[in-house]
């Protein structure tokens, strides 16, 4: 059953009181800490692993590396400027959300949350401008993509993580299938994912998606790709040709660059990887506890 949080509503870059907040959520102890360095941006962590950074006055400021290849996802998914429909499964401080609705003005998104409590700290502590068009609600990530109607987004971004692994639920052939349901054709599915060499999690994905997405790339630092760390891979897929070289260059650009992985390359990345099918569904493996960088 999905419910609604309660979503106050504050002024364009109205921040809380700058004082850090520890409050046990449903998948263990959030912590909202405040950045000395930049007065309205809030990093967020549940049991010590970082799920969210925001900054309320400038929510176009992408802090993680991950987040700016997502961002360059939204950037590439249409026309600079047009708004979209956009489907967000995990919602954290909503960083992305309020990056789509600050570049993208009129877009219609919902950020679909599994940690109710979490969800309630978000919207008490990081109040949603006025009019953001973000509605967020609390719900299991796979019962809402299912749920969706046929068509109903434009773009779909998956960064759903049960502390710091991907559920099973959202690893399967089943999963892939609702999510291409929910797209229009042409739409953009967008997942962050992480593992480390030799990507057997990773691969597996990929080859699921691939059963139900005639286009795939990957987004990822080059010491992640030649196995040197484990690490965040964002994963990008469609029915029509992807934007590859939009996303080449904005991950060329970041302050990590990226590098993309497409077509052949890709194709020797996955080599006899499987789909996924319900039975044999397991969560991402664990990450050593350094593996998540800040940047």
């Amino acid at each position: 059953m999905e419910t609604s949080p309660p979503a106050p509503e504050g002024a364009p870059g109205e921040a809380p009181d700058a004082l850090p907040e520890v409050r046990p959520v449903d998948l263990g102890i959030a912590r909202l800490l405040p950045d000395v360095d930049r007065p309205a941006a809030w990093l967020l962590t549940v049991d010590d692993a970082p799920q969210s950074y925001v900054d309320l006055e400038e929510p176009t400021h992408l802090e993680f590396e991950y987040l700016r290849r997502l961002g360059h996802v939204v950037d590439a998914a249409a026309p600079a400027g047009a708004p979209l429909r956009v489907l967000h499964l995990g919602g954290g401080a909503l960083t992305l959300p309020r990056y789509v609705a600050a570049t993208r003005p009129g877009s219609a998104q919902r950020a679909v949350e599994g940690d109710a409590r979490l969800a309630a700290l978000v919207a008490e502590r990081l109040p949603l401008p006025p009019d953001s068009g973000i509605a967020l609600t609390v719900a299991d990530a796979r019962d809402a993509v299912e749920a969706a109607p046929p068509g109903a987004v434009d773009l779909l971004v998956a960064d759903v993580f049960g502390g710091s692994r991907v559920p099973a639920r959202v690893t399967t052939l089943d999963y892939a299938a609702a999510a291409a349901r929910a797209l229009r054709p042409g739409g953009l599915y967008a997942a962050n994912l992480a593992d480390a060499a030799p990507f057997g999690f990773l691969c597996s994905q990929l080859a699921t998606l691939g059963v139900r997405f005639a286009e795939l790339c990957l987004l990822a630092e080059p010491a992640v790709l030649r196995g040197r760390r484990f690490g965040n891979v964002v994963v990008v897929a469609s029915d029509a040709p992807l934007p590859l070289a939009a996303l080449a260059r904005g991950a060329a650009a970041d302050p990590f660059p990226a590098r993309l992985v497409a077509d052949g390359e890709l194709t020797r990345l996955v080599g006899d990887a499987r789909p996924v099918e319900e039975a044999t569904a397991v969560p991402s493996p664990r990450p050593p506890a350094d593996a998540f960088r800040v940047g």
